[in-house]
């Protein structure tokens, strides 16, 4: 656990160096989250700091927080399913924007994507909590058996 543990680490490390995005220009203090995919819990942020070599001069830094879920199911669905021990982080499809948004080209109003990859079902670490899950169990109730739906992120599938 403890290799896979320092494989992820290195990999958010070396991807740190690779990611490319685009955001509004800051100063100062002021971090901006670039990703935050809850569904596979990474979090990604970007802030300019002052340059080592030149105090001067600011710097992009960007960091990359990965937290490993321990008790993670292979079906996140199914709490019989086996215990996860792989977890795969692909930072084009962490950083893919699927919702479209209205373009203007030539006067006139397009809906475009981000990314061509949107009908792939997502991978899933840990529930996304603004995704409702459930789960059939075995429910005994006077000696017959019945397949009952249960709930597993209750805030998320049901309105307040």
């Amino acid at each position: 656990m403890k290799s896979s543990l320092l494989l992820c680490v290195a990999l958010a490390v070396s991807l740190g160096f690779i990611l490319v995005a685009g955001y509004p220009e800051a100063s100062g203090d002021d971090e901006h989250v670039l990703v935050n995919n809850k569904c596979q819990c990474v979090t990604v942020t970007s802030k300019f700091v002052p340059s080592k070599e030149d105090p001067g001069e600011e710097v992009l830094e960007r960091n990359i927080r990965i937290l490993v879920p321990l008790r993670a199911r292979e079906n996140i669905s199914d709490p019989m399913s086996p215990l996860r021990t792989t977890f795969v982080y692909r930072m084009t499809e962490l950083c893919k924007k699927c919702d479209p948004v209205e373009v203007e080209l030539g006067g006139e109003i397009y809906k475009a994507q981000q990314s061509t990859s949107c009908n792939e079902p997502e991978t899933c670490y840990t529930y996304n909590r603004d995704k409702c899950y459930t789960t059939t169990f075995p429910f005994s109730y006077h000696g017959e058996v019945k397949k009952v739906q249960a709930v597993l992120t209750p805030a998320s599938c049901y309105a307040d």
